[in-house]
């Protein structure tokens, strides 16, 4: 009996190394547009995506047929959603840093629909259900948030100039 369960959870952690070694890559890509991060930088996307990969392998036994990939991405979306109003405070209250991500200049809502949209392919409604919203609302939010981005960014505060000393 014990020989036969050890068997099953070697086949588990093989099948879910393969999964992690294929969408690994994609997926913290994802995670780091959410949280706004630079690519070089980015510890919080990583503590993201492995929290959302943890509980994708605590459920693996229980996919029953489902996609993995959807189910992790799911995942990550709902994390990133629960705990983004208390990171985007702490951002507007201090300036960003240079060299920040990608999507950086925009709302995590935005960020949210906008990386699940068109970087995910996630259809209207799909994104909707997912997070909570009608999706005629994800759509308003998707074209504002492509708006922000086609728009030139706001012009940022020059650097205080160094005192001349006579």
């Amino acid at each position: 009996m014990r020989e036969r369960q050890a068997v099953q959870q070697r086949r588990r952690a093989r099948e879910f190394e393969a999964f992690v070694a294929g969408a690994a890559g994609r997926l913290l890509h994802a995670a780091t547009l959410l949280t706004a991060e630079p690519p070089s930088d980015n510890a919080r996307a990583q503590r993201l995506l492995t929290a959302a990969l943890s509980r994708t392998y605590a459920d693996w036994d229980r996919l029953r047929g489902e996609d993995p990939y959807d189910r992790t991405r799911q995942e990550l979306a709902t994390r990133f959603a629960r705990g983004a109003w208390r990171y985007h405070r702490v951002f507007v209250r201090r300036w960003h840093v240079a060299g920040g991500g990608v999507l950086e200049r925009l709302t995590p809502q935005e960020r949210l629909i906008l990386v699940l949209r068109l970087y995910e392919g996630v259809a209207e409604e799909q994104a909707a259900a997912q997070i909570g919203l009608p999706a005629e609302r994800v759509r308003a939010i998707c074209s504002r948030a492509i708006a922000t981005m086609r728009s030139k960014p706001p012009a940022q505060a020059a650097p205080f100039p160094k005192a001349v000393t006579p």
